[in-house]
């Protein structure tokens, strides 16, 4: 299964190499960000949550401009420079001490990671087939899980929230890993150059974001997308943490425990699902990830009702809630990009797939914003109610994207590449 899924072309393979070191990095401080700001750094929940958000802000404001500069100028010379600054500013994140230096790191990462996401997506679209680009962008997920999961172990066996320089080990090691990417894609010079038609840099592409909002069936699919991040990943670095410590009342190395068991159901069940899905409903698969995370907020729920009573199984609980959302994960992960990019033209390639990345830029100021009231009421049960509702209207929203696909669109007729014409024989 890993060697049918792994891409044809050698690049890919290297750019996918990547995505697995820098995703080492990120799996550091990916759970920790809220508990560094509030129990390291002193900032109220309020602030630190106004501090994530406003990292989603100008994500969300940024995207757009990564789109286009994608489509005009290639997302090479897009994609590198955004690799050294999110890597300048994830290192800087070690030496905030108050909401000032808070704010002003953020909109460096921001910056950086504004287009990194759209860019790289759309680097792995032009160097791989349609009949094989669902399976790529699922390992290319597995990966950066697996990335995750490593650095989410490694990192729970150091930070401790009474020692600062643990935290500041972890964030220095996240920006050394940034650099990976961008040292392998300077070594692909053939790499990552405009799509579409070959005009002037200075001629304006064909269409653009009006263009891309005209499109009734990817305006639905944003639409799934921004109900099901915000009540599913927004969720995962405020929200989850959140109610995990304070409402279940387990310490913050269960929580990359459960990270770690979020890693171990994608690396094993990826490939799995991925041979599962392909040539099926795209629409159906993304209407199941929506139950899926629902299902995961309500075990994490039920943690929190008997953290009372029997502190090992409310672990279990925050543990088997990142299992089983890692599980919807790997049904979301290849189908959503794949369609993204079905959807998609070569000439509005970055755009389509910047606005893509926008939905975890709305997402992702909606979520930490509202986490910390919501999770403040009724002791969490609140939050929790709130986010399975979402989850199930995504659901539905999925389903209702069905009848504006071509049957091609959504997946049914990609089980195998089309054979090749025969090659006449020489004179």
């Amino acid at each position: 299964m890993l060697r049918r899924a792994l891409p044809r072309r050698p690049e890919a393979r290297r750019l996918l190499v990547g995505t697995l070191l820098s995703a080492i990095g990120r799996g550091l401080t990916l759970p920790f960000l809220f508990i560094y700001l509030t129990d390291v750094r002193g900032l109220t929940d309020t602030r630190a949550g106004l501090v994530i958000g406003w990292y989603g802000a100008v994500t969300l404001a940024l995207s757009p401009l990564g789109g286009t500069l994608i489509d005009r100028f290639g997302a090479r010379r897009v994609v590198l420079p955004c690799l050294l600054i999110e890597a300048v500013g994830t290192g800087s994140l070690a030496l905030v001490d108050s909401s000032a230096s808070a704010f002003a790191v953020m909109t460096v990462i921001a910056a950086g990671s504004s287009a990194i996401w759209s860019g790289q997506n759309t680097i792995l679209a032009s160097l791989t087939d349609d009949d094989e680009r669902q399976r790529v962008f699922g390992l290319n997920f597995a990966l950066l899980n697996l990335g995750i999961g490593i650095g989410g172990m490694t990192s729970g066996a150091i930070v401790d929230t009474g020692r600062l320089g643990t935290f500041q080990v972890i964030y220095l090691l996240d920006a050394v890993t940034y650099l990976l990417p961008a040292l392998i894609l300077l070594t692909l010079p053939g790499v990552g150059h405009r799509l579409g038609n070959r005009r002037g840099v200075d001629e304006p592409s064909a269409g653009g974001y009006l263009t891309v909002l005209r499109d009734r069936p990817f305006r639905r699919l944003v639409i799934f997308g921004l109900i099901l991040t915000t009540c599913g990943y927004a969720q995962v670095e405020v929200g989850f943490a959140a109610y995990a410590v304070r409402v279940v009342e387990v310490n913050p190395r269960v929580v990359a425990w459960a990270l770690a068991a979020n890693t171990v159901m994608i690396v094993l069940a990826q490939l799995l699902v991925i041979r599962r899905i392909e040539g099926r409903s795209r629409t159906r698969a993304l209407a199941v990830v929506g139950a899926v995370f629902a299902a995961a907020w309500l075990v994490l729920g039920a943690g929190g009702l008997v953290s009372g009573e029997s502190a090992l199984f409310a672990a279990l609980c925050v543990v088997a809630c990142s299992a089983i959302f890692g599980f919807g994960e790997t049904m979301l992960s290849p189908v959503m990009p794949a369609l993204t990019n079905a959807l998609a033209t070569d000439e509005l390639r970055g755009r389509y797939n910047a606005m893509s990345s926008m939905i975890f830029g709305v997402s992702g100021v909606i979520g930490p914003v509202t986490a910390g009231p919501l999770i403040g009421a009724a002791n969490g049960m609140v939050w929790v109610a709130t986010v399975v509702g979402g989850c199930l209207v995504a659901s539905l929203v999925a389903l209702s994207l069905r009848r504006l696909l071509s049957t091609e669109q959504d997946g049914l007729a990609t089980t195998a590449p089309a054979s090749p014409a025969p090659t006449p024989a020489p004179a």
